[in-house]
């Protein structure tokens, strides 16, 4: 967001106090305008810290307030646990059942084989009574049968052993990693929360106001430190529509100022392409001379240091003649 902290009609009327007075053709009256930076959260809060004062110089990445953000940390805690749980709840289907559960179905399944052993024994000896006529068909298919039940069994314990070894199905795993991703998500989210609450200085800077006190409420979105980085310096003047189409950008110039211990180099970067006025405007002979086009000039951020929103500068361009 950008502040504009000087006074238009001031500005407007420089060009005409120049072009009044017997100065050079090429010297006209500006000042120094700075685009400010407003700091804010996203997220309103309480303000908790204030890491920086008005006046401060910061570095990019220095901390310059933290909201109160308990709720926002109570869910990054919370997230960070479901993510836990999803994801041990994956490993689980994953790597099957536990080594006990295992071992309980082996010994199952040993204890059927030797069963399914008696039986097929029970009924080899029932196969030579039949035929030596000393027991009866009954007693015959009555060993069969528990010799048949004895081989389904093991069968069956040998499946329920693949299956405790093989895991979860697909499609269980397949949604317990489904909510591995959901519970990763909503860590990223509560995290973003919580992280917005605490700001840093997006360049380097001078702190040019904070907005608000320790324990004050911050809406949303609401400004809480106006910063004035170095680039973001400019001095602003006009010239008469008489002269503008012999200015363009890259063109140099050179700016003083009262008090000032040597001239500060500028580059014209912006030259309007629109003409402003004071009324009233009537495109005559006489009248044009009153349109005036803004421009916009950069010094180096060593210099800049000595330029100060608000003052009132003159502006020298020398390539310029009348």
């Amino acid at each position: 967001m950008i502040k504009k902290t000087f006074f238009i009609l001031f500005a407007l009327f420089l060009p005409f106090i120049s072009a009044c007075s017997d100065g050079p053709a090429n010297i006209f009256q500006g000042y120094v305008e700075g685009e400010y930076v407003l700091v804010s959260s996203p997220i309103g809060g309480t303000l908790d810290s204030l890491s920086i004062s008005r006046g401060d110089i910061v570095s990019k990445n220095a901390p310059l307030f933290t909201l109160e953000r308990d709720f926002e940390k109570a869910a990054v805690d919370e997230a960070t646990h479901g993510l836990q749980r999803a994801q041990d709840n994956l490993a689980n289907l994953e790597k099957g059942q536990r080594p006990s559960e295992i071992a309980s179905i082996q010994a199952q399944l040993r204890q059927a084989k030797a069963s399914v052993d008696l039986a097929r024994i029970e009924y080899q000896r029932r196969v030579k009574l039949i035929a030596e006529k000393t027991i009866s068909q009954e007693e015959l298919d009555r060993s069969k049968s528990d010799y048949d039940q004895k081989k389904q069994q093991v069968k069956q314990f040998s499946a329920d052993l693949t299956t405790a070894r093989l895991g979860a199905r697909s499609d269980e795993i397949r949604g317990a990693m489904a909510e591995v991703l959901q519970a990763q998500a909503k860590l990223t989210q509560a995290q973003w929360n919580f992280d917005q609450k605490a700001c840093s200085a997006p360049c380097s800077a001078f702190v040019f106001d904070t907005l608000y006190r320790v324990g004050e409420w911050i809406p949303p979105g609401q400004p809480a430190v106006s910063l004035l980085p170095p680039e973001n310096i400019e001095v602003r003047f006009y010239i008469p529509q008489t002269l503008v189409g012999k200015v363009q950008q890259g063109q140099h110039a050179i700016v003083t100022y009262d008090g000032a211990t040597k001239p500060i180099n500028v580059t014209i970067t912006y030259v309007s392409p629109e003409a402003e006025f004071t009324p009233p405007v009537i495109y005559s002979s006489q009248s044009r001379a009153k349109l005036i086009f803004m421009l916009k000039a950069s010094p180096s951020q060593e210099d800049a240091a000595q330029l100060h929103p608000g003052q009132p500068v003159d502006v020298t361009i020398p390539d310029l003649t009348s």
